[in-house]
């Protein structure tokens, strides 16, 4: 047991630098950052949204003059259609319907240019502000405003005024090598956007606004339409105030740079956010970071009606590998919230509808804080290499898996995740399968509940981990599958738990309690029949105090449950059906009167994990890990061959992951009866899999002698 413990705080120290929202690295000057932290994982980021406000504010700088204020002194250029004149001490070079701002200050611009352009090439290393005065800019051959040269530039947008920029469906360079600029506002340098005017861009061409270095926005109403990319800072995109709404055919907002790991963020404090791509709403080339705001996104047309889940109904091998290497190459991404090395969300409001995956990392997520109302064709929360939830509401209404990661903490807030495949999933993280035994020695998959609240119903299994399983705390509730191909729980090592309250509800097929090395006591009830969905269970000790009173929101035929009530030596009762005074939510119903229930089964508990059904307390009938005959697990359906139940280690023990996953998928088919033993036999011979020999319990009964 010492040793397990000590790979759970190994894996927890990973997912500690998510909670401190990339700080690991930051902290190697102090290397008892680290140490003093990690002795109460629980409350490393129970910051929200402020503390995401400090963090963003050592990441992103903001000055005075990024924020609009009233200078008396300033040029002003009017604007007269197809040319332009001013008056004031700036230096101004005016070509009909071509303006250069060749020094910095201020300059007020207001009226039509029809087709023309405002070019910033400043020679000095002053500020550059442009005050948009209710202006409409067009160019039919390049970007409405170009700030080819200058250390920092400033658009405010002046109070109750509406100002138009436009640029052309074909750009037309001097040197044909040329690709900027390529946006209707389009900044070679530093770019600030403040005020509270509004401003509509029109990007025809290519994107709406671009800067090549930083750009920040701290005010203004800003209508974004563009051919590709809606916002870009390739260094920096930062927002701290202003309502936004983007049109885009690519990704939505975007920071690019990939040379330098502390450029390339995507910083939010607040705002209004309304966004519909068709790539990505959010990519942050390194991290995102979120301290607040209030967003609506929808990218790649949104979430499909019907989601069809790829383990259902496979195609064939070869057909699998080719879909597999299409998807990869040409298909665009549409995801909602999606960063290279982190995610983290401190607050906000978030209505996220995606194509693909809601909310995407290649590396960490951290939720801390926010409301998250989720539906995508995906994964709900995705991250290759840890996920850390310590606060907040999420609501995945709709997806494949629900949430996914090699691990996951979760010890804090209130999620409700509902997937047509596996809620919670310890998959080994990364989309790419890596066949390499070297890789997947070196990956230790957790999933570590250690608070809050999770409600789960899934059609595959409900919490599902390619390694172990950690409770110590919280309520979990799991509505899993009705099919036998999955079950509500499913782990390939330990599910070791030691607080929080556990009700797993589904099949029995693969049914799997919790570790006997566990220190909390569990139940595991198989019943002889499926339950009908609403059928309420109740479980009362022998002094008629209630432990548990659950209504499965779907048919099933076997429940886990786990709580600190059970007690060694004590005896207790399970009923079904009745009807109870309780207060109900999700089905658990708490502090009820109930009644009219019918006996099932009366037990004592005298081991860790107790197997029961209609006559009494039972055993587990097969031992080792995963599947029905696992830790837990219920053993093979009464007449099936316990060498066909599932357990593709016992039965195919030297497959690489890719393989072995594709022949989980067949013989699940199998056993749900979507195809038939020939069309698996078929299969398996595609991949080049030999089924072992059936075998015979008596010759095996006969060896033992």
């Amino acid at each position: 047991m010492k040793k397990q413990n000590s790979k759970y705080m190994k894996i927890s120290a990973s997912v500690i630098c998510t909670a401190l929202l990339f700080a690991c690295s930051n902290d190697s000057e102090n290397p008892t950052a680290t140490n003093e932290t990690s002795a109460n994982t629980v409350n490393v980021s129970t910051a929200g949204s402020q503390e995401m406000a400090s963090v963003i504010s050592k990441k992103v700088t903001y000055s005075d003059e990024d924020f609009y204020e009233d200078l008396e002194k300033a040029t002003a250029i009017q604007l007269n259609g197809n040319d332009a004149s001013f008056q004031g001490d700036g230096d101004v070079v005016i070509d009909k319907s071509n303006i250069i701002i060749k020094s910095s200050g201020v300059y007020t611009i207001e009226g039509t240019l029809d087709d023309g352009q405002i070019t910033v090439d400043s020679e000095d290393d002053g500020i550059v502000r442009l005050v948009l005065n209710g202006v409409e800019i067009n160019s039919s051959t390049s970007s409405a405003i170009y700030v080819k040269q200058a250390k920092k530039t400033v658009i405010s947008l002046e109070e109750g005024t509406e100002n138009h920029l436009s640029d052309g469906t074909t750009y037309v360079y001097e040197d044909s090598e040329e690709d900027e600029p390529n946006a209707a506002l389009f900044s070679k340098d530093d770019l600030t956007i403040n005020g509270s005017g509004k401003l509509v861009v029109n990007g025809n061409y290519n994107n709406g606004i671009t800067s090549k270095d930083q750009l920040k926005i701290t005010g203004g109403t800003l209508q974004i339409q563009s051919a590709d990319d809606g916002l870009m800072g390739r260094d920096l995109l930062a927002v701290k105030e202003g309502m936004i709404r983007i049109y885009a055919s690519g990704d939505g907002m975007k920071s690019t740079n990939d040379k330098d790991a502390s450029k390339g963020i995507i910083a939010i404090e607040g705002g209004s956010f309304d966004i519909q791509s068709t790539e990505d709403g959010i990519q942050a080339e390194t991290s995102l970071l979120i301290a607040d705001g209030d967003f609506k996104i929808s990218s790649g047309g949104g979430s499909p009606k019907k989601i069809t889940n790829t383990e259902t109904k496979p195609p064939a091998p070869g057909e699998m590998e080719a879909s597999t290497t299409e998807a990869s190459s040409d298909t665009p991404s549409a995801k909602g919230l999606k960063a290279t090395e982190g995610v983290a969300i401190g607050g906000g409001s978030f209505t996220l509808d995606s194509l693909d995956d809601a909310i995407h990392c290649d590396n960490s997520i951290t939720i801390s804080g926010g409301d998250l109302n989720v539906a995508t064709g995906d994964d709900g929360i995705h991250a290759d290499t840890s996920i850390l939830i310590n606060g907040g509401n999420i609501d995945i209404t709709k997806s494949n898996e629900g949430i996914e990661s090699d691990a996951i903490t979760i010890s804090d807030g209130k999620i409700h995740v509902k997937a047509v495949d596996d809620g919670i999933n310890i998959s080994g993280g990364d989309d790419k399968t890596d066949t390499s035994t070297e890789q997947t020695e070196a990956k230790e998959h957790l999933l570590s509940l250690n608070g809050g609240y999770v409600y789960v119903d899934a059609a595959g299994d409900g919490l599902d981990s390619n390694g172990s399983i950690s409770m110590t705390g919280g309520t979990v509730i799991v509505n899993g599958p009705t099919n036998n191909g999955n079950g509500a729980l499913d782990y390939d090592e330990n599910f070791e738990i030691s607080g929080g309250v556990l009700i797993a509800a589904g099949s029995s097929g693969m049914a799997m309690a919790t570790s006997d090395n566990s220190s909390q006591h569990t139940i595991l009830m198989s019943y002889p029949e499926t339950q009908s969905a609403g059928t309420t269970l109740h479980l009362k000790d022998s002094e008629g105090n209630e432990i548990v009173t659950f209504a499965p929101a779907k048919d099933y035929q076997s429940v886990v449950i786990s709580s600190p009530k059970l007690t060694k030596d004590a005896s207790y009762t399970l009923y079904s059906g009745g009807t109870t005074s309780g207060n109900e939510s999700d089905g658990l119903f708490e502090k009820g009167d109930y009644q009219g229930g019918t006996k099932v089964v009366e037990f004592t508990i005298s081991d860790t994990v107790t197997w029961l059904d209609e006559s009494g307390i039972t055993t587990a009938k097969n031992s080792g890990p995963g599947g029905m005959g696992g830790p837990g697990g219920m053993g093979a359906p009464e007449g099936r061959d316990p060498h066909e139940n599932g357990n593709k280690e016992e039965m195919f023990p030297n497959l690489d992951e890719e393989t072995s996953a594709k022949v989980k998928i067949i013989m699940d088919q199998q056993r749900e009866g979507t195809i038939t033993e020939e069309e698996a036999q078929k299969q398996l011979d595609d991949l080049g899999v030999e089924i072992p020999p059936r075998r015979d319990p008596n010759i095996q009964d006969e060896q033992k002698k």
